[in-house]
């Protein structure tokens, strides 16, 4: 509850600076008469989007478990992450199409007026308050252990790095004038390519979550590390894992000596979930069933589990 609490302000500061940003970014790109600026702009106003949804989606996730949303709610920040990847996308295809018609009309000989200065300084202002916004939210994503607030760093970073390429594009069709005013079209196409390659891997965990994707790796094998170090556990098979937005669900199938009396037996299901909700954190929802130590033609059940 209050890590969700503070990814929200997290969010909500994120939200502010990219409300000013859009504002400036659309005003310095329209008055200077600069393409690049403008695209500039409408990732920072991705942003200004996502920052909205994450904060509704932190909201949402902060519901108590009820009769119809036994795990929670905490699949909300999942779906309004990849709303966040879907919005980027389609912010990145819009100006690369817009960048590439610009670069057609020069390869043409349609003339092209050079930006004024306004947009340079515009971008490079942008450079730095979305680097010290990036540092902020990841470090907070990194704390509070949050894909969302990581997503809106990454996010955070791609605009900087966009503006980078805005910043020398502009620069470069001020200085140079002429046929060269075509560099601002050009930098609009790669502020694109920035957009779209932060919107890919945001959508690729998203949809993953979404489709009950399991843990990584190494937390599965820590999770059997732990399941095998369990006083009484003499075996484990039907592990199962999934995120559920912050927090994380594991379920697994516990053998135990057949003669143990069933409170000994329910005593080491709760050491089990005890030992694997202190290492993927508080709030992790772990499920255990017991079953009987068996032999069976010569291999037992420990001996055979997935």
């Amino acid at each position: 509850m209050g890590d969700n609490l503070q990814a929200e302000r997290v969010s909500w500061v994120g939200l502010g600076v990219n409300l000013g940003l859009v504002a400036f970014k659309y005003s310095a790109g329209i008055m200077g008469g600069s393409s690049a600026m403008v695209a500039d702009a409408t990732h920072s106003l991705t942003d200004l989007v996502t920052d909205g949804l994450a904060i509704v989606g932190f909201r949402i996730s902060r519901r108590p478990r009820d009769r119809c949303h036994a795990y929670g709610h905490g699949r909300a920040e999942t779906l309004l992450e990849a709303l966040c990847g879907l919005s980027l996308l389609a912010a990145g295809a819009y100006i690369m199409l817009d960048g590439l018609w610009g670069i057609w009309g020069a390869l043409r000989g349609v003339p092209k007026e050079p930006p004024s200065w306004l947009p340079f300084w515009a971008a490079a202002g942008s450079v730095v308050s979305k680097e010290l916004l990036y540092r902020y939210t990841d470090r907070w994503a990194r704390r509070l252990d949050n894909f969302a607030l990581r997503a809106k760093a990454l996010d955070h970073r791609s605009d900087a790095l966009s503006s980078v390429g805005t910043l020398l594009g502009i620069g470069g069709a001020v200085i140079l004038g002429g046929r060269f005013a075509a560099l601002d079209s050009l930098a609009a196409g790669a502020v694109s390519l920035f957009i779209v390659r932060s919107a890919l891997p945001i959508l690729d965990r998203s949809v993953n979550e979404l489709m009950e994707g399991a843990l990584p790796e190494e937390v599965q094998e820590e999770i059997g590390r732990i399941l095998g170090a369990t006083p009484g556990v003499l075996g484990y098979h039907h592990v199962r894992t999934r995120r559920v937005g912050p927090t994380s669900a594991v379920e697994a199938h516990v053998l135990v000596a057949p003669e143990s009396p069933l409170r000994e037996a329910h005593r080491i299901a709760t050491r089990a979930e005890r030992a694997i909700e202190e290492a993927l954190g508080e709030g992790t929802m772990v499920t255990i069933h017991v079953e009987p130590f068996e032999e069976r033609g010569g291999v037992d059940d420990a001996a055979s589990l997935d």
